[in-house]
């Protein structure tokens, strides 16, 4: 059966889910993390999206951002996921496949849903009960202490 359509529009605000492969862990350790988030970094300042929102967890990720053109989707999450997956294989001696599937991106076409999505993204610790205080997780745009992560310094919007 054929993969559905990507739904996109010009100047779309994205949904964006991509998970670790069987759902297998993705970040083994703090270095992981920090080198998804410098990753993402220059992929921003490549590519020249917006970002509203991210979540790093154990075994997938969350980001809300927006792109002029939609062509450009396929391109920032092709950049990151192999240029983290290199990083991971080399690192862990593994080979293959890193991620499951194609990442899942959902089109945002009402503020007020970008508001309800942010909000979603960045609970996603607390539901998965990694924290019991969002301002815990420093995986998060939610995370109140940034300047203890440089990799996000200016890298919202």
């Amino acid at each position: 059966m054929p993969r559905a359509k990507r739904v996109t529009a010009e100047n779309g605000c994205y949904h964006i889910i991509t998970r670790g492969n069987q759902k297998q862990t993705v970040f083994l350790d703090k270095d992981d993390y920090r080198m998804y988030l410098n990753l993402l970094s220059k992929c921003k300042k490549r590519h020249k999206f917006k970002l509203y929102s991210f979540c790093l967890m154990p075994n997938h990720i969350h980001l809300l951002i927006e792109v002029k053109h939609p062509s450009m989707l396929n391109k920032i999450m092709r950049s990151i996921n192999l240029a983290y997956t290199l990083h991971y294989n080399y690192k862990y001696n593994k080979v293959g496949h890193l991620w499951q599937d194609r990442y899942k991106s959902k089109l945002i076409e009402k503020d007020s849903y970008l508001l309800e999505c942010i909000k979603y993204i960045e609970a996603n610790p607390l539901r998965a009960t990694l924290v019991t205080n969002i301002d815990q997780y420093p995986w998060c745009s939610h995370y109140p202490e940034k300047s203890l992560y440089p990799e996000t310094d200016n890298m919202f919007i």
